[in-house]
Formats: structure tokens, C-alpha cells, sequence
């Protein structure tokens, strides 16, 4: 493994954590679909490891990466800083431009109304999976598989959980059992292509490290304010929600630890 470019490992990595997206949604072909509450607990397990990720493997990395190149003092945690609200900003840039739609709230963006609903599902967890790619692929990209492992472990973890939300929703809106399986898997397909530019922006670039990483980090942070936790809290689970995040952020933390 350790004979593959950083690029090839952050586009492997990615592609495997990706794709749990689809081993999470297997239930909806065989009709056990969990209940609503352990789903929501499933989703907080998955805001836990995304927000342990951004700051465990990401931002502090970050400032480890910035504080060499810069004078002791304010600028590597302004990098940081402003990295980070570059990412954040990129993805509601996104979620605001593209045509999208989410499984409570409907349509949002230019043009939603003229797309097939399908499509807008796609949009839709394209622009929530495509900053968790970038995230591995700047992982492996920063500092090979001791960088990108506990990452691609972690986002693997929570797609799978997203995996199954997205089929259900589909099979709520109307979808057949194949077909809404067939969209959850697909949707994983983001994560690789982010996961091949992230590694390879990181490993074309060396100064760039500590932007990459916080870059991505403010991308998932978004993800988890705009769009996981609203949806765990929805239909009164807060505290499942909360227990799952709980487990989800210890897991992710002991991960990093242990294997970084």
C-alpha cells in the first residue's frame, strides 16, 4: 500500500468510504428499514465522526502544517481560520446555486422546477458527499496513509448510515426498492472524485497543506450545521441524536489516536 502515489490512495481511500454509502442502503431491498428514531440516532453517529474528523484529522494538522512556515504568533490560526470559512462558504455557495432538493424543504436553487425530482436528489447529496471525498483525498494527500486511514475509516462509518437515510427518503417519495437503493449507492460516487482532487491539489502544492486541510474541514462542518443535524432533529429524537453523536466523536477521536 505504501508504494501507491498519495493521489492513488486518496482516490482508493475515498472510493472505499464511498461506497458504504450503498452497503448502508442494502436494508431498503429487503423491506427491514429501521425505525425513524434509530435512523436519527444512525445520522448523529455520523455528525459525531464528521465533527471529530474536521478538527482531529483536519484542522489541527492544519496548524501543525502552517506553524512552520510562518512566524510564531497570530498568522498560522488566521490561515486556519480563514481556510475554514473559505470551505464553509464554498459548499453554501453550492447549495445555493445548484439546483437541489432535500427530502423535507423541496426544491431550492435555479431551475429546480424544471428537473426531474430524481436529479435533484442526486444534486442534492452530491454537494453533501463531494467535501467528505476532498476531505480523504487531502488526508492522504497531506501525509499518506497515516493521514488519510483514520479519515477514510471515519467517513466510511457515516456513510453508511447516510446511505440508508437517502434510500428511505426515496422509498417515501415513491421510489421503488431497487431503484432507490441503485440512487443511494450512486450518490457515493462524489466522494472519489473529491478524494482525487483533494490528494492531488495537496501533493502538487506543498504550501497549500494547511489551506487544503482546513478547506475541507469548513466544507464538513457545513454539511453537519446545515444539513445532518437539522434533519436528526426533526421528529423529536433529539436525544438519540445526541447519543449517537456522542459515540460518534469518542470513536472517531480513539480512531485517530490509535491509528495516527
Amino acid at each position: 500500500m505504501e508504494t501507491l502515489s498519495p493521489v492513488m490512495l486518496g482516490f482508493l481511500g475515498s472510493l472505499v468510504a464511498g461506497s458504504l454509502t450503498a452497503v448502508g442502503a442494502v436494508p431498503v431491498l429487503f423491506g427491514r428499514v429501521p425505525s425513524r428514531a434509530t435512523r436519527d440516532l444512525s445520522l448523529g453517529f455520523a455528525a459525531g465522526v464528521m465533527l471529530a474528523a474536521s478538527f482531529f484529522s483536519l484542522i489541527i494538522p492544519a496548524l501543525d502544517a502552517a506553524e512552520p512556515r510562518y512566524e510564531s504568533g497570530a498568522a498560522p490560526a488566521a490561515i486556519v481560520c480563514v481556510a475554514i470559512l473559505l470551505g464553509m462558504g464554498a459548499v453554501a455557495l453550492m447549495n445555493e446555486r445548484l439546483p437541489h432538493e432535500h427530502f423535507q424543504t423541496g426544491p431550492e436553487g435555479p431551475e429546480a422546477e424544471s428537473l426531474r425530482r430524481v436529479w435533484l436528489f442526486i444534486i442534492a447529496i452530491t454537494i453533501h458527499n463531494f467535501p467528505e471525498g476532498l476531505a480523504v483525498g487531502v488526508g492522504f494527500g497531506a501525509d499518506g496513509v497515516t493521514g488519510g486511514l483514520p479519515l477514510a475509516i471515519g467517513i466510511g462509518l457515516q456513510n453508511a448510515p447516510e446511505g440508508l437515510a437517502v434510500a428511505v427518503s426515496l422509498l417515501g417519495e415513491g421510489y421503488g426498492r431497487g431503484r432507490a437503493w441503485t440512487i443511494a449507492a450512486l450518490t457515493g460516487a462524489a466522494e472519489p472524485v473529491g478524494g482525487l482532487l483533494g490528494a492531488g491539489i495537496i501533493t502538487l502544492s506543498e504550501p497549500l497543506l494547511p489551506w487544503g486541510l482546513a478547506f475541507a474541514a469548513g466544507a464538513m462542518l457545513y454539511v453537519i450545521s446545515h444539513e445532518i443535524i437539522p434533519e436528526t432533529h426533526r421528529r423529536g429524537h433529539q436525544k438519540r441524536a445526541t447519543l449517537g453523536l456522542s459515540v460518534g466523536l469518542v470513536l472517531m477521536l480513539f480512531l485517530d489516536v490509535w491509528l495516527g
